[in-house]
């Protein structure tokens, strides 16, 4: 037991020491960043936290927590329409600036936030150049349709998709405000509009 008890402590200082050592090595890359970059950046929320805590496999109890609280994050359009213009969601997707920093190729103050889609799924078939890390969405909009309910779905998993699955590596683009509700509308149409890309 006593042994049992010592190799804990030293795995939870030994963790104590890397994060101090990792937070080091990182703030030494970036010496240029701003407080608010590091707060954005290096500060866990409560739902970073816990999936760090769980390893992104949060016990039931836990992911039901999330989920209900991430849900009252939800912020819509002005407008109250959540399918906007495809063609400004098919720009948007292709837009891999905006937030970076450090010191090889930092973007200037105020550059456009993309949505960087492509980074992680295939859309538009014509594009050649797309990640594997999310599922492929070539298509979505043939298989979900265009409903009021397939438009509120899809805007709210982009918005904030761990309201939908806890610990989900999906940005919260909504919810952190990277993109703004107009712009998760085009991104909606996008993925929806028969006429887009997406879906020809």
């Amino acid at each position: 037991m006593t042994r049992l008890l010592a190799a804990l402590v030293f795995t939870a200082l030994s963790g104590t020491v890397l994060a101090a050592d990792a937070e080091s090595v990182l703030r030494q890359s970036h010496p240029r960043a701003t407080p608010e970059e590091w707060r954005t950046r290096l500060e866990q929320d409560r739902v970073q936290a816990l999936c760090s805590r769980y390893r992104n496999r949060p016990p039931a109890g836990v992911a039901e927590e999330i989920a209900k609280s991430e849900s009252e994050s939800f912020r819509y359009p002005e407008s109250g329409r959540l399918m906007g213009d495809w063609r400004a969601g098919e720009k948007l997707a292709g837009i891999g600036t905006g937030g970076h920093i450090g010191r090889i190729q930092p973007d200037p103050p105020g550059r456009r936030k993309g949505g960087n889609c492509y980074a992680c799924h295939v859309l538009a078939p014509t594009e050649v150049s797309a990640g594997n890390l999310g599922p492929i969405l070539t298509g979505y909009g043939n298989r979900h349709g265009h409903s009021p309910e397939a438009q509120r779905y899809t805007y709210r998993k982009i918005f904030n998709p761990q309201a939908y699955f806890p610990c989900t590596s999906m940005p919260r683009f909504g919810h952190n405000g990277w993109l703004t509700p107009e712009e998760i509308a085009d991104a909606v149409a996008f993925l929806l509009d028969p006429e887009s890309p997406v879906n020809r």
